[in-house]
């Protein structure tokens, strides 16, 4: 069932999916591969994200906070995702296609605090920062 409100981005990455999945599941490698500018680093996490997992990141936006994630979903080399106090998930997908891997990115915010997020135009923006760490993924992983 998909979503009532949900933005995504795919990226097709000539790396296993194996490799791809090592890097989202280390959150330390978070910072370097996010796309909006406003991960900082780690603060507090296990070496390597597994279901039930909590990890804590340091973050800034106009101020600086922390975030705390629980693991949500963690289907080794296929899927993974987090949410944090609110509620919004982000969910990163891994289908190999060819000798490849289609990595879709996705920012879920069905629910009640969804509708403020649309007002504040967070879901475009996300989208936008999306395709930057896809980008960022596909370069950490392939060089």
């Amino acid at each position: 069932m998909t979503p009532r409100r949900s933005v995504s981005v795919s990226r097709t990455i000539n790396a296993p999916a194996s490799a791809i999945f090592n890097l989202l599941a280390d959150p330390r490698e978070h910072a370097r591969l996010d796309g909006s500018g406003e991960v900082v680093n780690v603060k507090e996490a296990p070496e390597r994200l597994s279901l039930g997992a909590v990890f804590t990141m340091r973050m800034k936006m106009k101020a600086n906070y922390t975030t705390r994630n629980v693991v949500s979903e963690f289907v080794e080399n296929k899927s993974i995702a987090w949410h944090h106090r609110a509620g919004f998930i982000w969910r990163y997908e891994l289908d190999e296609v060819e000798g490849a891997t289609k990595v879709t990115e996705s920012f879920i915010y069905d629910n009640p605090l969804g509708v403020i997020i649309s007002m504040l135009g967070v879901p475009k923006k996300n989208q936008e920062a999306m395709q930057v760490t896809l980008l960022c993924l596909e370069q950490a992983v392939t060089s």
